[in-house]
C-alpha cells in the first residue's frame, strides 16, 4: 500500500482538483509503467472483465511501486475472499461492482478492513512485505484503503441518499452501459435520459461531500465531466485508446473500417486514391479566401430579439451558400416561417426549442435540425435570462423566407427524437456515429444527399485533437467553415491564418486548403459544402505552399 499516493490523491481532491487515470484491461505491465511515467494520478486493474489473471494483476501493481499513482483492482463481485487477495498483493484499494444498497457497501467495507473495524485476515503477502512489516502495516490499512463502489443499475438510484452516508465510501464510480442496460437500452453508453439520471446521482453524491468518477469517451467528453463536476476520471480503456489511435492513422490511408463481435474481418476498404500532383485545371479558383471575424458581415435583426450575423453569404462573394450565426435574446421568438431550401440549424450555447408544423424539439448543446424546403417551423429560446446562440446554413447566396400564419397544434417529441422520416432531421450529438477523416480527427456527417433524399448542401461537425489535421485538398463547390471552439491554423496555398471565436473562413470551389490543430487543447469546426456530396480531392501536399501554389 503506498499511503503517500493515497494522501496525495486525497489531497487533490480535497482541494476540488480532477484527479485523472487510466483503466488497464490487457496484461502487459508495460502498460501500467506508461501511466506512471506520465504522472497519471490512479489506474484501475480490471479483473472483472477480461482476461487478466492474478498473476498479471500483481506485476501490474508492482509497475506503480514507489510512484504516486494510485492502484485500484476492479473485482468480479462482491466477494470477500477476493477484496482481500487484491489488498494482500498490495492494492491501494478495490472497485466494486454493481453495488445497490448500503448494507452492501457496509460489507465491502468490512471485508478491506482489519479487526476490530472489519474482517480481514492478516496474509504474510506483498502487503505485509511477506510477513516482515505486520505492526507498520495493519497499523495504517484502515485508515488508508480505498473502497470504491460503481453505481450501474436502476436500481441502485432509490438507494443513493443511503449509500452517501456510508462512512469509508469516499469515491463512487458510474457504469454508464450497465446502467443503461438495466434501463432497456442495452448496448447504449448512455441511454435516452440516463445521462441525466447519472449527473442527478452526481450531485446528490456531492452534495454529501463524495467525490465521483467514470470513464470519458474522448478527449471532448473529458473536458466536458470536469465542468460536470466530476473528479476522478478516466482517460479511457487501454484498449480503447489503442483501437482509437490506430483507426485515425488507418483512416489516413483510407483503411478504417468497422470492427465485428465475430472478429471476421469486414470486406476491406479499397486504399484511398493516391493524391493529385495538382487540382483540375477545370476548378481553377476565380475569388480569394474570405477569414470573416463576428460582427464584420451584414446584421440583420430577422424578428424582435433575434438578430442574424452572416459570415457567408453574397457579401462576400460565396455562391450557393448562406452561413452565420444567429442570437436568441432571453425569450425570443421566431414566428412560423418556410424557406424554398433546406435550412441546417446548430445550438452553440444556451437553450432552443424547434417546431416543425407542431413537432417540437428541445435541442441540446450541439444538436443540429435539418428543416427540408417547404417546411414550416418556428424557434424559440425557453431562457429567461440568458440568450441562445445557433449556427445557421442554408444552400443559397440569396436567403429568403415566408411568414406562415397557419395554426398548428403542439406535440413535444421525446427528447432522442431524431425527427421524421421523409420530413426534418434531428441528429442528436449525443448520439450520432463518428468517424476520422484526418490523423486526431472525429468527424459527424449531420446532413448529406445520403442522409437527407434531395438536400441541396452538405456538412457536419468536426474534433480536431491536439496535431489534428487534415490533408491539402479543394472542392468543386464553395465551402464554409465556422471554428466554435478552440484556435484553428487555416492554411490556403501557403497563406497561414489563426481561427477562434466562432471566426468563418469561406473557401471558394478550387483553393487549396486544410486546417490542423496546432494547440495542445481539442478545437471544434463546422463545415458546410454548397454541394450534396461531403466530396474532397486529395492533393500533394507541396499544393498547400507558396511554392508549390498550383494557381500561381
Amino acid at each position: 500500500m503506498k499511503i503517500s499516493a493515497i494522501r496525495n490523491l486525497r489531497r487533490k481532491l480535497a482541494a476540488d482538483t480532477p484527479v485523472f487515470g487510466l483503466w488497464v484491461t490487457l496484461e502487459s505491465p508495460s502498460i501500467t509503467e506508461m501511466a506512471v511515467a506520465l504522472g497519471l494520478d490512479w489506474v484501475v486493474i480490471d479483473a472483472e472483465h477480461g482476461h487478466l489473471d492474478w498473476k498479471e494483476i500483481v506485476e501490474h501493481l508492482r509497475a506503480t511501486v514507489r510512484s504516486d499513482t494510485v492502484a485500484l483492482v476492479r473485482l468480479a463481485e462482491l466477494n470477500g475472499g477476493d477484496i482481500k487477495r487484491a489488498l494482500d498483493i498490495g492494492a491501494d484499494g478495490v472497485v466494486i461492482p454493481w453495488i445497490e444498497s448500503a448494507d452492501q457497501l457496509r460489507q465491502a467495507i468490512s471485508w478491506a478492513r482489519y479487526p476490530e473495524e472489519g474482517m480481514r485476515g492478516i496474509g504474510a503477502e506483498r502487503a505485509t512485505c511477506w510477513g516482515q512489516c505486520f505492526v507498520e502495516h495493519t497499523a495504517d490499512a484502515n485508515e488508508h484503503v480505498l473502497v470504491v463502489p460503481i453505481i450501474e443499475s436502476v436500481k441502485a438510484i432509490r438507494q443513493v441518499p443511503m449509500l452517501s452516508q456510508v462512512e469509508g465510501a469516499e469515491l463512487f464510480f458510474f457504469g454508464p452501459a450497465d446502467f443503461s442496460s438495466t434501463a432497456g437500452y442495452r448496448g447504449q453508453w448512455e441511454g435516452p435520459g440516463v445521462a441525466d439520471q447519472i449527473l442527478q446521482i452526481k450531485d446528490t453524491l456531492r452534495r454529501a461531500g463524495k467525490n465521483c468518477g467514470l470513464i470519458a469517451t474522448n478527449n471532448e467528453n473529458l473536458i466536458e465531466r470536469q465542468k460536470q463536476g466530476f473528479r476522478m476520471i478516466g482517460l479511457g480503456l487501454d484498449s480503447g485508446l489503442l483501437l482509437r489511435s490506430l483507426k485515425a492513422s488507418m483512416a489516413v490511408v483510407g483503411r478504417d473500417r468497422p470492427m465485428q463481435s465475430s472478429f471476421v474481418p469486414t470486406t476491406p476498404v479499397a486504399a484511398a486514391p493516391a493524391p493529385l500532383t495538382r487540382p483540375p485545371e477545370s476548378m481553377r479558383p476565380d475569388r480569394p479566401e474570405v477569414i470573416n471575424k463576428v460582427g464584420s458581415g451584414p446584421q440583420i435583426e430577422i424578428s424582435r430579439g433575434v438578430k442574424f450575423d452572416c459570415m457567408v453569404g453574397k457579401h462576400n462573394q460565396a455562391k450557393n451558400l448562406t452561413t452565420g450565426l444567429v442570437t436568441f435574446a432571453p425569450g425570443a421568438v421566431l414566428p412560423y416561417h418556410s424557406h424554398t431550401f433546406t435550412e441546417s440549424i446548430t445550438l452553440l450555447r444556451g437553450s432552443l426549442i424547434v417546431e416543425v408544423e407542431g413537432r417540437t424539439y428541445t435541442l441540446k448543446n450541439r444538436d443540429n435540425a435539418i428543416i427540408p424546403p417547404g417546411l414550416a417551423h418556428s424557434a424559440r429560446n425557453p431562457s429567461t435570462t440568458e440568450p441562445a446562440v445557433l449556427h445557421v446554413s442554408m444552400p443559397t447566396d440569396t436567403p429568403s423566407r415566408t411568414l406562415i400564419e397557419k395554426f398548428f397544434s403542439r406535440r413535444s417529441m421525446p427528447e432522442d427524437s431524431q425527427g421524421v422520416a421523409g420530413a426534418e432531421r434531428i441528429n442528436r450529438f449525443a448520439l450520432v456515429k463518428r468517424f476520422a477523416a484526418g490523423p486526431n480527427t472525429e468527424f459527424v456527417d449531420q446532413f448529406n444527399s445520403t442522409l437527407v433524399p434531395g438536400i441541396e448542401m452538405s456538412g457536419g461537425y468536426a474534433l480536431f485533437h491536439p496535431t489534428g489535421r487534415l490533408p491539402a485538398h479543394v472542392h468543386d463547390f464553395d465551402e464554409s467553415i465556422c471554428i466554435i471552439s478552440g484556435q484553428a491554423t487555416c492554411v490556403v496555398e501557403g497563406r497561414k491564418y489563426l481561427m477562434s471565436d466562432c471566426e468563418t473562413a469561406l473557401e471558394p470551389r478550387g483553393r487549396v486548403h486544410y486546417f490542423i490543430n496546432d494547440t495542445q487543447s481539442t478545437m471544434e469546426m463546422l463545415w458546410v459544402y454548397a454541394g450534396p456530396k461531403p466530396e474532397r480531392i486529395i492533393v500533394d501536399e507541396r499544393c498547400a505552399t507558396v511554392e508549390g501554389n498550383p494557381w500561381k
